[in-house]
């Protein structure tokens, strides 16, 4: 179908968002589901294209804690030197219909969510969340991580697939919609989230007999354990719709939004795969004792997919208990913030009610026109990594993307539509 205006496409798009239908069908290991993993040494990342050289240092270090993880190398060194030869392919994780937290590395034996957009059809994938303190998404590689990696492998995944096939599909929209009623936004705040989860996935668990009864409380007590399991499969689940919403390749709303640590990087759904980047900012925000902004990674990670989706911080009014932590300053702070989300936004999406917003629903459709119109950048809640590999989360806080980004992409679609400069 043909547009007539850019605003009608644009609204075409939203309606797409708002009619995404995803649900979480299974857990699988990777290379059964990304044919690519299954060409030889295959990583996945976070972010737009980037070379192993131009990785910052945490990513780096998930980079070796993978190569470890697959057994293509049996010492970090060696790791290390496989990597710096280009003896590995690096490849997007939104290039393959994924999407990965922090430096996102995913290789071919990690259990990924698998998660279907019953709209359109389309799936997406995403790494199961490792927990807290020493995990690979902040780029560390010890025996620890690796054996944690292993027993989600082994364990965790198995389980919880043979469990959603005990409990059936799981509609994701109907968690959402009820724990944004509960204080989460999704992106820093999962709690609710991950506990609806458990709750619902509980009885399956308790049921299988083919599952020995260590395995099922080590599984039951990682979950009730990691606040921020949700945060994966709303990850994916946002993949996906937007994935189905630029389906329809016209207009300007904004259909990714992603780092590594070195550029940030957007899609609009008129520019189809295009990336369209600018450099990192690092965030700002509270940071865990005996840490400051000297000590942060660069901003990095597909987490935004939720934010391009319209929660994390476009609807950080959602969630009060998580302002201070990310240094928003408090309840007026936040509902300035996504009150000023809707002037780049066109639209609510009415599946989900914000009750501390007057039950508006969430801000939906990032147009980049808006952006560049107004110089107003999208609000992305984010864990702040220590700039070294394998120290982890230092602090939470907010970052934006460089207005390089929509700049360009208002641009390259201006000229598409026979615009001069």
């Amino acid at each position: 179908m043909v547009y007539q205006t850019i605003d009608e496409a644009n609204q075409a798009v939203v309606s797409k968002i708002i009619a995404g239908a995803p649900y979480l069908l299974d857990v699988v290991p990777a290379h059964t589901v990304i044919e690519e993993l299954n060409e030889g040494k295959v990583l996945l990342h976070a972010g737009p294209p980037i070379q192993y050289e131009q990785m910052v240092d945490p990513i780096q270090g998930a980079c070796i804690g993978a190569v470890l993880f697959e057994e293509w190398a049996q010492t970090p060194e060696d790791a290390r030197a496989l990597l710096e030869a280009g003896e590995v392919t690096l490849i997007p994780c939104h290039h393959v219909d994924a999407v990965g937290p922090m430096g996102g590395i995913t290789s071919a034996h990690m259990p990924v969510l698998v998660v279907e957009n019953k709209t359109d059809g389309n799936r997406a994938y995403c790494t199961m969340n490792e927990g807290i303190g020493a995990v690979l998404r902040f780029g560390a590689n010890s025996e620890e991580v690796i054996n944690r990696l292993r027993w989600m492998r082994d364990t965790l995944a198995p389980t919880l697939s043979k469990a959603i096939k005990v409990r059936g599909e799981m509609n994701i929209n109907v968690l959402v919609a009820k724990c944004i009623a509960m204080g989460d936004e999704f992106h820093q705040r999962n709690i609710a989230g991950s506990l609806a989860f458990l709750k619902e996935m509980a009885p399956s668990i308790v049921k299988l007999t083919d599952v020995e009864q260590t395995a099922k409380e080590e599984v039951m007590q990682f979950l009730a354990d990691t606040d921020q399991f949700f945060l994966n499969i709303m990850m994916a689940a946002a993949k996906s719709v937007m994935d189905g919403a630029r389906m329809i390749q016209e207009g300007t709303i904004v259909t990714a939004m992603c780092r590594n640590g070195y550029e940030f990087g957007i899609r609009i759904a008129g520019m189809g795969d295009e990336w369209f980047t600018g450099p990192v900012n690092t965030p700002k925000g509270l940071y865990f004792s005996g840490f400051s902004e000297e000590d942060a990674a660069p901003d990095m990670g597909d987490s935004a997919i939720t934010e391009t989706y319209g929660v994390g911080g476009m609807s950080m009014i959602a969630a009060p208990a998580v302002t201070r932590f990310v240094g928003s300053g408090g309840f007026y702070d936040a509902l300035n913030t996504s009150n000023e989300m809707t002037e780049i936004t066109i639209d609510h999406n009415p599946n989900f009610p914000v009750p501390t917003w007057d039950f508006q629903g969430i801000p939906i459709g990032i147009d980049a026109r808006k952006v560049v119109e107004t110089g107003i950048l999208p609000v992305i809640n984010t864990g702040i990594a220590n700039k070294q590999a394998g120290k982890g989360q230092i602090g939470a806080g907010t970052v934006t993307p460089p207005i390089d980004c929509f700049e360009k992409a208002v641009l390259a679609y201006a000229k598409k539509l026979g615009f001069k400069d």
